[in-house]
């Protein structure tokens, strides 16, 4: 068993992409929490198609594609917003508008400019791949995050529950809203690297979601959701590495079977609770 842990980390790559990999899963894991709780799943995961233009122009003039990445998710996140404030046009309708209009443009300039860089390690991640720069990024993004959920906790939560109330007594409840969806791009770019675009999304929603199968309070819906993303992104990995398989692909199939696992846990204990 030991042999088995300790066999990949002697290659350098093999621990740059532990680290990394650990890095995005607290990141993530975190911020699904209150994606869950506040029903933006599915933001999340047009946020994280949202980036592909911003990708395919940084690559296309070989700047890194970090800054392509965040300034298109930020701008689908406004546009989104103002969408859906500035029209009769509901939130979900607004998010499929923008979603597939930025995909598709992403597509055609890749198709396009051609860049040389492999698209499919950009749309699946490939952690395996990651450099000491990359990690450096991933690690001061994810500080970023985490400092400013930590500083806003209490706004954030009173927020997530009830905006509302919240906006009654006079929480700034516009910002908080703005703020969170550029944490969540920032995140999203932040992951790119691990694991791409198509399945960013599942680290972002399955740790939250698999919590709050069990926890009945905040702090223990991101602790559970802390253990779920560490967990699976380490036994991603490693299954990734033993299999040769995709390393994005490794990391949100254990986050699925994590989440069905403990669904049919919670259905057990129902049955036996009887």
């Amino acid at each position: 068993m030991i042999e088995i842990l300790q066999g990949p980390l002697q290659y350098e790559f093999m621990r740059l992409a532990l680290v990394t990999a650990i890095v995005v899963g607290v990141t993530c894991s975190v911020l699904s929490s209150f994606i869950v709780l506040k029903g933006w799943s599915l933001l999340g995961d047009a946020i994280s198609h949202s980036v592909l233009p911003g990708i395919a122009v940084a690559l296309t003039f070989g700047f890194p594609f970090f800054w392509g990445a965040l300034f298109t998710a930020v701008a689908s996140s406004a546009l989104i917003g103002l969408v859906e404030s500035k029209s009769r046009v509901r939130n979900d309708t607004a998010i499929g508008i923008v979603f597939t209009g930025a995909f598709a443009l992403g597509l055609v300039i890749i198709s396009k400019t051609r860049p040389a860089v492999d698209i499919f390690h950009v749309l699946f991640g490939n952690v395996l791949g990651v450099t000491f720069q990359d990690l450096l990024v991933t690690a001061i993004s994810g500080s970023v995050i985490l400092v400013a959920i930590g500083l806003g906790l209490k706004e954030i939560v009173a927020y997530t529950f009830d905006p509302t109330f919240s906006r009654v007594i006079g929480l700034p409840i516009r910002l908080i809203h703005y703020s969170l969806m550029v944490l969540l791009s920032l995140a999203i770019v932040a992951a790119l690297q691990t694991a791409g675009i198509i399945l960013v999304i599942s680290l972002l929603v399955t740790p939250g979601a698999t919590a709050q199968l069990f926890a009945k309070t905040i702090e223990r819906t991101i602790l559970v959701s802390l253990v779920v993303g560490i967990a699976s992104v380490t036994v991603g990995l490693y299954l990734s590495y033993y299999l040769a398989v995709s390393s994005g692909g490794a990391i949100a199939l254990v986050a699925t079977v994590v989440f069905f696992a403990a669904f049919l846990c919670k259905g057990l204990k129902k049955r036996v609770g009887r």
